[in-house]
């Protein structure tokens, strides 16, 4: 037997992520000498240091961040022994951590969690929205369960599977400059000021490709979510690349109208992203069934839609 403890390994990863013992002892309800002792019996019983200690704060040195993830699976798997020993066969319990992209979690989180938490009520759901970055990155040290992110999650260690096809649109309001025009071409962008997202954004990176295409225009904000560049433009502060799911409210109302470029290319593909190899107990696959089950909405719809009217204006 290794002779590891859960309790030690509880120890390790709240540290990891307080900074602290005391922290830790707080979160686990122990005491401060009894987190210490676990702790300390961790690294004595596999022989290395875990944390580098600095100015009273404990930071994982590179031996700790290779086997936090490792710590964390170990707990989920147990976790799930215990839930899975104490529950009625046909009853999931349990908790899931996960993470979405901005545009997945303000505008899919339907799609993605409906059908889940309607099967399995007594389930418990943490999501987190930030940029694709920080989702992957969450992924990967396994304080998430699973990502759902747009655009390519091509990484190591990182598992991805197709989810849906998702598109973005140049928005203006109807008043502006360039909704005069029947017919835009590349050249009438020169100039343009434009909203974005902020650097770390699969949709950043997706728009500045396709930027790159038009003359040279002027970046007069940069925001940290799809709303508040809509708001933006609805201001009239300038044009701007939104998720068409985002936009639909606004389109009917008149308020916002999509300008019309054939000429960029702004499908994405929305993926479910996993720890490659990452266990996955009954809770997690279950999540992974009713989410790629679930029927595509108008908003999907519409993609096709748009995709169907760029091939014909590409014939044309």
């Amino acid at each position: 037997m290794i002779g590891i403890s859960p309790r030690q390994l509880e120890v390790f990863v709240a540290v990891a992520a307080l900074g602290s013992v005391r922290a830790a002892a707080e979160q686990l309800h122990l005491t401060q000498p009894a987190a210490s002792m676990a702790l300390a019996g961790l690294e004595r019983r596999i022989g290395v240091v875990l944390f580098d200690r600095a100015r009273q704060r404990l930071h994982l040195n590179a031996r700790g961040r290779a086997m936090l993830p490792q710590a964390r699976e170990v707990l989920v798997r147990m976790q799930a022994l215990e839930r899975n020993a104490a529950a009625s066969p046909d009853e999931l319990l349990g908790e899931l951590r996960i993470g979405a992209s901005n545009t997945v979690g303000s505008y899919r989180v339907g799609e993605l969690l409906g059908g889940f938490i309607a099967l399995h009520p007594q389930a418990s759901v943490q999501l987190l929205v930030d940029n694709t970055q920080t989702v992957l990155e969450r992924v990967l040290d396994y304080s998430l369960d699973i990502g759902c992110v747009e655009g390519p999650a091509a990484r190591s260690g990182l598992e991805a599977l197709p989810w849906r096809e998702d598109a973005l649109c140049v928005c203006a309001r109807p008043s502006h400059p360039l909704a005069q025009r029947k017919r835009l071409a590349p050249a009438d962008f020169s100039g343009a000021r434009w909203i974005l997202r902020e650097h770390g954004s699969a949709t950043r990176a997706l728009v500045e490709r396709e930027l790159a295409r038009l003359p040279t225009g002027v970046t007069v904000l940069e925001l940290g979510n799809s709303e508040a560049i809509k708001q933006a433009v609805l201001a009239g502060l300038g044009v701007a690349c939104l998720p068409r799911v985002a936009v639909r409210a606004e389109l009917a109302a008149g308020e916002l109208i999509i300008l019309s470029t054939p000429f960029l290319d702004l499908r994405r593909e929305l993926s479910l992203v996993l720890a490659r190899g990452r266990y996955r107990g009954a809770l997690l696959q279950a999540l992974l069934d009713t989410a790629q089950a679930a029927p595509l909405n108008s908003a999907a719809t519409t993609t096709e839609r748009a995709r169907g009217s760029r091939r014909a204006a590409v014939r044309k």
